[in-house]
């Protein structure tokens, strides 16, 4: 078996393991950025625990991604435009809270992070800041909501995608 000669360029690695002309290779050494998708849950909490512990042990970039949902159906009612200012200040709040939280655990670890606020469906936000910033791997917290057992927790949304590695933080 030949094991070729890396002077010359040449390499035994099957063409699928090599990266493409002008794509980026994921998972070298280890992660540099990882993406940790969080809310106000215990879960999501615990997510955002591992990854800084992760992006603190590999000297890796970590960016949190809160995503605040869309509008509910509420806000076709008569008090639909008052629930809807309420609803926003809610999540502003929740964001405001965690982003602190936030910063001030990865300032006392010593780790290169970004907190990103996003409005809409989770995976597809958290899916594009991970394309954005060419994320190495996602840490996300596992569902609690039984409706998830039919029609899929962003979790198994992430995995089914196939792009990155993908934690799930119990």
């Amino acid at each position: 078996m030949s094991h070729g000669d890396p002077a010359r360029g040449e390499s035994d690695e099957p063409e699928h393991w090599k990266p493409g002309q002008g794509e980026f290779e994921l998972g070298t050494d280890g992660p540099a950025v990882i993406v940790v998708g969080v809310d106000d849950t215990v879960t999501s909490l615990r997510a955002a625990a591992y990854a800084a512990g992760l992006a603190r042990r590999q000297h890796a970039q970590l960016i949190a991604v809160y995503v605040a949902p869309v509008a509910s159906m509420g806000a076709a009612s008569p008090a639909g435009a008052s629930m809807l200012v309420a609803e926003a200040e809610a999540h502003h709040q929740v964001a405001t809270e965690l982003r602190a939280r936030f910063d001030e655990g990865v300032r006392e670890r010593g780790i290169s992070a970004a907190f990103i606020v996003a409005h809409g469906d989770p995976y597809r936000e958290i899916n594009r800041v991970a394309d954005e910033t060419r994320a190495d791997a996602i840490v996300v917290g596992a569902s609690k909501q039984a409706g998830h057992r039919l029609i899929g927790s962003l979790a198994v949304r992430l995995v089914r995608a196939g792009k990155w590695p993908v934690t799930v933080v119990p």
